[in-house]
């Protein structure tokens, strides 16, 4: 099994409010150099959708959309071993200071979790930390426990 480091930085607009935080960036994310880039990952429809906004595509398109709704994306897993890009398969995980991030961020006002490794991670490590947060089902293609339109309302609800 190889070793992996995060391939790049969080995305974070000026005063962010909202922190999106994924397990670990997919095998076409690392390609893309960019967040949730597998064609049919869930997440930029689901955003999308939300916020009543047109398909977003390019990576332009995605942090704008991002800068204008003050949401910073960044990933728990800082470095881990793997094989595929599947969140089971993921080891020897090392994970990112979100203290810190949030330190430095002080306008976040709530994290947003995109499955249950994400907010696992989060809990094993930032619990005491006082910022409300919210589990959101995987957007990942893997995930088909829930159909779309069930994902689209937690979305909803976790930012509206």
């Amino acid at each position: 099994m190889a070793r992996y480091s995060h391939p790049f930085g969080a995305f974070v607009p000026k005063d962010p409010e909202i922190l999106i935080l994924g397990s670990f960036p997919s095998i076409k994310s690392f390609e893309d150099n960019f967040f949730y880039a597998h064609p049919q990952n869930q997440f930029w429809n689901l955003l999308s959708a939300v916020y009543d906004y047109k398909r977003l595509q390019s990576v332009e398109e995605k942090s704008n959309f991002l800068e204008n709704h003050k949401i910073a994306l960044w990933d728990m897993i800082k470095s881990c071993e793997r094989e595929n890009s599947l969140d089971s398969n993921l080891k020897k995980i090392e994970v990112n200071n979100i203290k810190a991030f949030l330190q430095e961020h002080p306008t976040i006002n709530k994290v947003c979790f995109t499955g249950k490794t994400s907010e696992k991670l989060y809990k094993q490590h930032f619990s005491y930390l006082k910022v409300p947060t919210f589990y959101l089902p995987s957007p990942s293609p893997a995930y088909r426990a829930m159909k779309y339109d069930e994902k689209l309302k937690k979305y909803r609800t976790a930012f509206l």
